[in-house]
């Protein structure tokens, strides 16, 4: 950001330019620079109050409003800024500059420095012109950057336990932050998960408040800088945020976005201890959780937000809303919610209704129902933190002369890089060795599992997408200058005078000495990780070390996981188990531990479940491993002979999920193609893309949460579709919505054969009607196959936010 000063300099600073009156923040075109200016009755020495009091007095009502709505890049332009002045935007998990998601840096580089000089373009009357920020959620590193550092996710550093490794890794996200203009960061996350099969609980430090608090407040201190010194919010750092307040890790079941019960001094003894430590540590930010407090949502919780928040622990930042988080308040929606502004909100967090919602609280506030006393308040915190950040002074610069602005070798650098696998090591947890570990010194090593040469499955949720992925959604040239676990071994193996080979399947020509088994969960994010129970149903992992086991090669299974999972069939089957968690992009780190080249230090930050069914936290009891185990290296244990029933297995958790809650079911493909192209035409990872040449457009919709479905535009002429890689069976049963009225034919080929159904009656009906389902049976597809297909003669809009295979009972008729 800015040349740093101390937080109590900041606001005492004297700086003469403030005395230049007129308009405020006029461009200066020789420098490249702008100047902002109060009026010049108020010198910058009489402190921050003083200068938002005067920039207030004279800002409009309109422009006030906009400092407090938060779009998001893919739904305005430099235009909207110019002529709305939001006070911040952010880019989404799928969002990128200029519509590319996996755009180079100096492209992000040159959004910001587009939406900066358009939020200070000289306004007329004098009225300000305050300068915009943009946040990001770089919650694992810079992870939405192609070829940024991933750092191991949040359990991971949990797992490791050192505050001072995470304020290092915090300075270092700053610094490759800056590098890309972007001023703020929504991180970090300091959930206390106490139950998980909640789908975040990867972005929680820990199970143990304490712990949580300590590392929070470490990573606040690396991204902000230290508040009482020179340093703070000034070059190579950025503002943090402290989210999700409060109880995001205590919902009933752990459901993303749920309920948390109880007596709430208890609730607070609990999941609120991380917060007056990000505070006393400066966190300049706070987001206001999903969840509701005994039926309470956050967003529009005036005794949790103001009460609690402000009163009793004294933050006196800023509170930015989630995603639409305010349109879940009882009462509001995304364009028209006043309750979340009067419950202590400050910041609304629109990604795409921000028209309507700017026109709203502009109305409300002119007919009294928002006080303009509560408005300027909102406003205030937001300008503070301007005036906090250096972007209210003379040193404000546009993002691209900022600190390292531009120095695009520092994303990733081998310095960050370092210091990335240094954390993977320290995180990794042995959970048993009967003495396999570490590797002899020249060994011959078989490193099995599709997961072995991954970076995207290593890395988890958040990387480059807001759901992540593995390598057929993110190709290996996506992570530019990474290494993956492969990578990793075969480096050390052979640095140590063995031979490593890599063979997902397990199979080998030459029997190895020892195999490496590599496995885990697939990527996921939020509402789309939340599970019924902690049973892994791919069983890919499981398949390979029982084999392996079956042929005497002694195994060790490298689970890849955002959470604590039952995995007693794997632990029986391996001879040694080690929980590496989300790594990231430093694969050499896990080599490091499996090697002995560096000692196993990790230790469990949450307790390891016995039983499959999952269950929120209560003690002891339930667990297999205790919080804080972990074997050092050397360390042996006894061979397991731990009880493999579990109910659950006959549930299968989405086998017959095509489509839900924002992502394809496991082995489900979406593809687009023009009617009458041989084949399936392009692929669509995420079921979400621009195929222009197959004339379809597929978007993110936001239903009942973030991005949960998807807007579907055809051209002329185009088919879309989707296929599972196995029939599962049963009807197909498709949630949908219909937006445009078809002009023209528009059909539904179900199956493999010929078997077509005519929608261009039933979409016309459903135009303008709201969600339906459609029900498709063997009574009008005999042969339901594994594939469907929308075809279209003519131009036609729907949305879809389900699709699954269910048995219905014989002779169940086709329904629209």
């Amino acid at each position: 950001m800015r040349a740093g000063a101390s937080r109590r300099t900041i606001r005492m600073a004297t700086v003469a330019w403030l005395a230049l009156g007129g308009v405020a923040l006029s461009s200066c075109a020789t420098a490249g620079t702008t100047t902002a200016a109060v009026s010049a009755a108020t010198p910058w020495e009489q402190g921050e109050d003083a200068v938002v009091a005067d920039l207030l007095s004279r800002m409009s009502l309109e422009r006030k409003v906009a400092q407090i709505i938060q779009p998001q890049i893919n739904s305005f332009t430099a235009a909207d800024m110019e002529r709305y002045r939001f006070g911040s935007y952010l880019n989404g998990g799928n969002g990128g500059p200029y519509g590319d998601e996996f755009a180079p840096a100096d492209r992000w580089l040159a959004l910001a420095d587009e939406m900066y000089e358009a939020s200070v373009r000289p306004l007329p009357g004098g009225e300000p012109a305050i300068p915009v920020i943009w946040g990001t959620d770089a919650v694992h590193g810079h992870s939405n950057i192609v070829g940024a550092t991933l750092f191991p996710h949040n359990i991971a550093l949990g797992a490791a336990g050192d505050a001072e490794l995470v304020r290092r890794i915090g300075e270092a996200t700053a610094i490759e932050i800056e590098v890309t203009g972007i001023d703020w960061n929504f991180s970090p996350t300091v959930a206390v998960a106490r139950d998980d099969r909640w789908g975040r609980t990867y972005e929680s430090y820990s199970e143990d408040p304490e712990l949580v608090a300590r590392l929070g407040a470490a990573l606040v201190r690396g991204q902000q800088g230290d508040p009482a010194g020179a340093g703070y919010l000034g070059d190579r750092r950025v503002i943090a945020t402290a989210k999700h307040f409060f109880g995001d890790g205590g919902t009933e079941q752990g459901v993303d976005q749920g309920d948390v019960n109880g007596d709430i001094e208890e609730l607070l003894a609990l999941h609120a201890v991380p917060y007056p430590a990000a505070i006393e540590a400066g966190v300049e930010t706070i987001m206001a959780s999903f969840n509701s407090i005994n039926g309470t949502k956050m967003h529009g919780n005036r005794a949790m937000l103001t009460d609690v928040l402000r009163g009793r622990m004294g933050f006196d930042g800023l509170v930015v809303g989630d995603w639409n988080g305010h349109g879940q308040i009882a009462g509001c929606e995304v364009d028209n919610c006043p309750d979340a502004l009067l419950a202590g909100l400050d910041i609304y967090m629109v990604p795409d209704d921000w028209r309507g919602l700017l026109e709203s609280l502009v109305a409300q506030v002119r007919d009294g129902t928002v006080p303009m006393a509560r408005l300027d308040e909102a406003v205030g915190r937001v300008l503070r933190l301007k005036y906090r950040a250096g972007l209210l002074g003379p040193e404000a610069r546009r993002p691209s002369e900022r600190g390292v602005a531009g120095q695009y070798d520092l994303l990733g650098s081998p310095e960050h890089r370092s210091l990335a696998r240094e954390a993977v090591a320290r995180s990794q947890v042995i959970l048993s060795n009967d003495g396999v570990l570490p590797l002899a010194p020249g060994a011959r090593v078989l490193v099995a599992g599709s997961a072995a040469d991954d970076v995207g499955q290593a890395s988890g949720g958040w990387t480059l997408e807001w759901q992540g992925g593995r390598a057929d959604q993110l190709p290996r040239d996506r992570f530019p200058g990474a290494t993956s676990i492969w990578e990793g071994l075969r480096d050390a193996v052979e640095a140590g005078g063995g031979t490593a080979t890599l063979s997902p399947d397990g199979s080998f020509a030459t029997r190895p000495d020892v195999a490496v088994v590599v496995f885990g969960e697939r990527p996921y994010a939020e509402f789309a990780g939340d599970l019924r129970d902690l049973v892994l149903r791919d069983e890919e992992g499981l398949a390979l070390l029982r084999t392996l086991r079956e042929q005497g090669i002694p195994s060790v299974a490298v689970f890849l996981s955002g959470r604590p999972m039952w995995m007693n069939r794997e632990l029986n089957a391996a001879n040694a188990f080690v929980a590496a968690w989300l790594p990231g992009s430093e694969g050499a780190g896990v080599a490091d531990v499996l090697t002995g080249a560096r000692p196993a230090t990790g230790r469990l930050s949450f307790t390891w479940p016995a039983t499959c069914e999952g269950r929120p936290l209560n003690g002891p009891e339930g667990a297999l491993f205790a919080f804080g185990f972990g074997m050092t290296t050397g360390e042996t244990s006894r061979p397991f002979a731990l009880d493999e029933d579990c109910s659950a297995l006959g549930n299968p958790e989405d086998g017959a999920l095509v489509y839900g809650s924002g992502r394809l079911g496991q082995g489900v493909s979406a593809f687009a193609a023009r009617i009458g192209t041989a084949g399936d035409g392009e692929l669509l990872p995420q079921m979400r893309g621009d195929m222009s040449a197959a004339g379809v457009t597929v978007r993110g919709h936001d239903r009942a949460a973030q991005e949960d479905a998807r807007q579907v535009t055809m051209r002329a002429g185009s088919r879309f579709g989707l296929i599972q890689d196995q029939d599962s069976g049963g009807a197909w049963i498709v949630a949908y919505e219909v937006l445009t009225r078809p002009a023209a034919p528009v059909r539904l080929r179900v199956g493999e054969g010929n078997q077509v159904i005519d929608l261009a009656t039933h979409f016309a009906h459903a135009q303008d009607k709201g969600w339906r389902e459609m029900v498709i049976t063997d009574q009008c597809a005999p042969a339901l196959g594994q594939r469907i297909a929308f075809e279209t003669e003519g131009d036609v809009t729907f949305r879809i936010s389900g699709v699954r295979r269910a048995p219905v009972p014989d002779g169940t008729p086709c329904s629209f």
